[in-house]
């Protein structure tokens, strides 16, 4: 990092950063992310102006030219990823038991750092975690699609009073090649209501309803059946 900073060096550390932001906010908002093109840009340009700050106070009039580390300067960008860490974890959603937002949290602190490095002065290596961040997001996404996952769901059905019996529905389920986490059963005067939490592996884009709930409504036993991804 030097001392002394040109205009010529701000520009370009500054528009490094524009663009760094700006390409992986574009892959984002394409994919309708929360974390899009106007978030990850603005993020990374914060972190680079802040380091450019830094870059500049290290040469303070009246001192010796190796008298900025008395200052400590390098806390602002470490400030910096603090409260990236807040806004990352504010982005992070938990919904029955599914974890949502981890992805757009670890861009958002990823996107910090390149700016920072670009900030600091650091071109290559910011350019190296640009290319590399990228390769991350729009390269392995298709390995991802391409991937079975698990999934889960929720079954509920309303029934007879007596008939069919809890563990003929749970084989049908699992003959269906879907599992049983947790089932639960609600009594009223004449019927039954119950609810299974069901996982599976599965394709991302193939989480339509499955083809045996038809046969669960064709038993005249089974009053409704109600099917809930997540």
């Amino acid at each position: 990092m030097p001392l002394t900073l040109t205009w010529h060096d701000i520009l370009l550390r500054l528009a490094l950063s524009v663009f760094a932001g700006a390409l992986m906010g574009v892959d984002r908002s394409e994919h309708g992310r929360p974390a899009g093109l106007r978030t990850t840009l603005l993020v990374c340009l914060a972190a680079a102006v802040a380091m450019i700050q830094t870059n500049l106070l290290m040469l303070t009039v009246g001192k010796a030219s190796d008298s900025f580390v008395v200052l400590d300067l390098m806390r602002l960008p470490l400030g910096i990823l603090t409260g990236m860490g807040f806004i990352g974890g504010g982005a992070i959603l938990r919904r029955d038991g599914l974890v949502f937002g981890v992805t757009t949290a670890a861009t958002l602190w990823f996107v910090t750092v390149i700016g920072l490095c670009f900030g600091g002065g650091q071109i290559f290596l910011g350019i190296a975690a640009l290319a590399l961040g990228m390769l991350v997001l729009s390269g392995l996404r298709q390995l991802d699609y391409r991937m079975k996952q698990e999934q889960h769901a929720i079954l509920s059905l309303t029934t007879n009073s007596e008939e069919p019996a809890q563990d003929e529905i749970c084989a049908a389920v699992r003959k269906a090649g879907y599992g049983i986490s947790t089932s639960a059963v609600t009594y009223a005067n004449r019927t039954r209501e119950f609810e299974f939490r069901l996982k599976w592996r599965a394709l991302p884009d193939k989480l339509r309803a499955p083809a045996f709930l038809k046969e669960l409504l064709s038993d005249p036993r089974i009053l409704t059946v109600q099917w809930r991804v997540g």
